[in-house]
């Protein structure tokens, strides 16, 4: 049996091999505390929030339970905030959950993580280019009807930003996310004071609202946190960078809970503002909650306030995407998982190759559409991503369990058990409501293998 000393001397030898990977390499160590909340809340706040709670809406019966999902969907991201914490600040290496993975359930269930997240995350990268496109043809005239000129030009020019380097896309993320956070929480403020004194329209119900119970009251709960759930995802973007902070150890816990906890704030207060303006049965089916909110308070005047807030947010998501779709490639390649090619990092300590590949990919999903279909399987890839990255820790409390750890888990086994639990029973939602998309996801995984065999060495 290996004794403690030797193990702690292994990991010392480790860590000290992925320094010079990354010194050979140029990742540079210059990430801080507010890169990390940056890009969590950048990457976690996108559209999602303003078009959600329509869907929630739909399905719950009562204002209580509508809040509840809310809560429910932020206390699991915490969950797998504080799993994922212990992981990545053990193992500190860029490229998202895909190194967590392989260090725990080996290469190819590593490759799969790496694989979905990558088309994943540049799908996304499409689909909010094209969004952004959609919200700047009103207020720039001339770009209106160009919708996918617009997307593909952002997405041309977020890839020349990050291409010069790690600073500037550090100091664009943190610009970008303070806007954002101060324009939504700008919003919701405003519409509580001006709605001070007044009769709050959740209570102002015009339509009766007829209580389901038992299973049907479960199925729409569950229902309704499969959407919050997946307007939470995003708060794994730290653990992209993970040997690029000056600390990991201590910043990524950091960054982790602390983004967390005030994206949940951000979501209940927005929430609790848009329930202030407009009663939950009408807000319910509505496709664009928060568009109706703000022409309720400012009059015609409102479409234009929540466009200019839109793209703000908008462009924060895009940064904050292109900057992780890069390192995921790139640590799968360094790992001999793909092309030698992609482990190419410039001075400015950006994976260059890999950045262009990740912007090629979406382009090609903006100009042929296809990322519509990416789109409508991320609830899925996303989740069972993190069910694997979940079980991981499990697995390596038992085979490491004398391994150097900056930060355990609190309540171990009951918090990573209840974020696998919430995970099994998301997937197994997703299964039966939207089988159609959970099959082809499930046939992006199985595409994965022959790509595996084709360029593993």
């Amino acid at each position: 049996m290996t004794s403690k000393h030797d193990q702690e001397q292994a990991v010392q030898l480790d860590h000290a091999t992925h320094i010079g990977m990354q010194r050979s390499g140029n990742l540079l160590k210059v990430l801080g505390v507010a890169f990390g909340l940056a890009i969590l809340v950048g990457n976690t706040i996108g559209m999602g929030i303003l078009r959600t709670p329509g869907e929630v809406a739909a399905n719950v019966p009562s204002t209580f339970i509508f809040m509840a999902v809310w809560l429910a969907g932020g206390l699991y991201a915490l969950l797998g905030a504080l799993t994922v914490s212990e992981l990545a600040a053990m193992h500190p290496r860029s490229g998202g959950l895909y190194p967590l993975v392989k260090n725990g359930l080996g290469d190819y269930p590593g490759f799969v993580v790496g694989w979905t997240d990558w088309l994943s995350t540049c799908g996304s990268i499409a689909a909010v280019a094209i969004v952004l496109g959609e919200y700047v043809g009103p207020l720039i005239p001339v770009l209106a009807g160009h919708e996918k000129i617009t997307a593909c030009a952002v997405t041309v020019a977020f890839g020349l930003l990050q291409w010069r380097g790690i600073r500037i896309g550090d100091a664009a993320q943190q610009a970008s996310s303070l806007i954002k956070a101060i324009a939504l929480i700008g919003l919701a403020l405003v519409a509580l004071y001006m709605t001070i004194g007044s009769v709050p329209q959740a209570e102002v119900e015009t339509v009766v609202v007829t209580m389901p119970s038992g299973i049907a009251l479960a199925a729409a709960v569950i229902i309704s946190l499969q959407s919050a759930i997946f307007t939470y995802d995003g708060w794994t973007g730290p653990v992209y960078f993970s040997e690029e902070l000056k600390n990991p150890g201590r910043d990524i816990p950091r960054t982790m809970i602390g983004g967390v906890l005030l994206v949940i704030a951000i979501y209940l207060l927005l929430n609790t503002a848009f329930l202030s303006v407009i009663p939950l049965s009408k807000m319910a089916g509505d496709p664009f909650v928060a568009a109706s909110a703000a022409v309720h308070l400012f009059g015609p005047m409102g479409d234009t306030v929540l466009r200019v807030v839109m793209v703000i947010s908008l462009i924060a998501s895009v940064n904050a995407l292109t900057l992780m779709a890069s390192r995921v490639p790139f640590a799968m390649s360094r790992d001999g998982l793909l092309p030698n090619i992609l482990n190419r990092v410039n001075s400015g300590g950006t994976p260059a190759s890999a950045l262009f590949i990740s912007i090629t990919l979406a382009l090609l999903l903006i100009v042929t559409n296809t990322f519509n279909t990416v789109i409508a399987m991320l609830a899925f890839l996303f989740v069972s991503n993190y069910a694997l990255t979940f079980s991981t820790l499990f697995i390596l409390r038992k085979s490491q369990p004398d391994a150097i750890r900056p930060f355990r888990v609190p309540a171990y086994p009951f918090v990573p058990g209840l974020a696998l639990l919430g995970s099994l029973a998301f997937i197994a939602a997703a299964l039966f409501s939207d089988f159609r998309n959970s099959l082809i996801a499930l046939g992006l995984v199985a595409i994965s293998w022959p790509v595996y065999r084709l360029f593993h060495r």
